[in-house]
């Protein structure tokens, strides 16, 4: 009878090993998690740092895009028509919007003949 006494009481040390190293194993993952949680503010603090980043990032990539290069393009096109035909005040605020505009867009990427058309804008 030993010998089964033994048996039984290795299967319950067994047993009860398993499900303790489990518990352990999920009680420092959320003791981890918590440090880190509360070291960071609630990932706030990396979050305050990498979102700014984020946008900016975004923002140039779609500033760089040929769809935008092209609508600002076709925009300062209209404009410079509009300015060719108007007189007084309005060709005083169609250049300053021109120049607005322009200035929203990487010039390198506008055609040659609006590039210049921009440059004469700014010498005035």
């Amino acid at each position: 009878m030993a010998y089964r006494d033994d048996v039984r009481e290795i299967q319950s040390e067994g047993l009860w090993t398993l499900p303790r190293f489990l518990v352990g194993l999920v009680l420092f993952m959320a003791i981890t998690f918590g440090v880190g949680f509360l070291a960071t503010g609630g990932s706030l603090l990396t979050y305050k740092f990498w979102a700014p980043k984020q946008a900016n990032a975004e923002r140039q990539v779609f500033e760089n895009t040929q769809s935008y290069v092209q609508g600002k393009t076709e925009y300062l096109t209209r404009l410079r028509f509009q300015y060719g035909s108007a007189e007084g005040a309005q060709k005083i605020a169609l250049k300053q919007l021109i120049l607005d505009e322009a200035s929203t867009v990487d010039n390198n990427k506008l055609p040659v003949d609006l590039q210049g058309f921009i440059a004469g804008l700014k010498e005035n």
